[in-house]
Parts: C-alpha cells; sequence; structure tokens
C-alpha cells in the first residue's frame, strides 16, 4: 500500500511574517537616512549657486563699481536648476546678501536649513534649527 504522504512545498505563514517584519524594520532605518541625502545634495546645489553669484557679483562690482541689486544683471536665475530653492540678493551697507530659500522637494520640509545666505564679506549664514557648519557642509 502507498503512503499518502505528500511533500508541501513554499512557505508558512510564519516565515512570511518574519520576512515582512524584517523588511519593515530595514525600511524605517533606511527611510530618513535617504531623505537627509536628498536634503544635504540639495544644499549642495544651493551652496554652488549662492558661491557662483558671490563671484559674479564680484565681478559686477569690478566692472560697475557697484553690486547688482537684481539676480539677471549677473546671468543668475531666481530658482535652482531642479527647483528646490528660490534665490534672492539684498543690497545694504555698500555690500550684498545672496539667500537660498527652501522652496519644493525635498527641502520643503527642511527645518534644520531653511535658508542658506552668504554675504560680501563671505560670512555664511542659516535660518533653522541646524548650525552653519552642518548646513555649509565643507
Amino acid at each position: 500500500m502507498k503512503s499518502k504522504a505528500f511533500k508541501y512545498r513554499g512557505f508558512t505563514l510564519i516565515e512570511m511574517m518574519i520576512v515582512v517584519a524584517v523588511l519593515g524594520i530595514l525600511a524605517t532605518l533606511a527611510y530618513p537616512n535617504y531623505t537627509g541625502y536628498l536634503q544635504r545634495a540639495a544644499r549642495a546645489e544651493a551652496m554652488t549657486i549662492l558661491l557662483d553669484a558671490a563671484n559674479k557679483q564680484e565681478q559686477y562690482f569690478v566692472d560697475n563699481r557697484q553690486y547688482a541689486s537684481a539676480l539677471s544683471d549677473i546671468g543668475i536665475p531666481s530658482t535652482s536648476g531642479n527647483g528646490y530653492f528660490t534665490l534672492t540678493v539684498t543690497l545694504a551697507n555698500g555690500g550684498y546678501t545672496l539667500t537660498a530659500t527652501a522652496a519644493n522637494g525635498p527641502v520643503r520640509g527642511d527645518t534644520i536649513c531653511t535658508t542658506l545666505s552668504l554675504n560680501n564679506l563671505g560670512i555664511k549664514s542659516i535660518t533653522g534649527t541646524g548650525s552653519v557648519d552642518e548646513c555649509w557642509e565643507r
């Protein structure tokens, strides 16, 4: 007489729940790191644009003996390339302050570095809960 033993193949419900739990734990660890990476990358773009604008402001000053009051005068767009930051220039006391303000994308909810600023003396500043060194990473 033949035995009616069957070999079952596949996963049990317990095994599937363990896999789902492990994936959930990995996702909760990875997502904050990923969003932090996106914010740092966006800030790097803002820093690049601010430094480029400062360089062009100094060239404009050499040519015109005054700083440009509009970004268009020095060939800098009012938004970053990916649209994450809006850029402004403010003239005061014979100098300028360039500011990049978080607008869209991964930096919209960034409370650490809400704005990045650079003035004609090369002084870097920020608004937000972070520090200047944290936001202007070297």
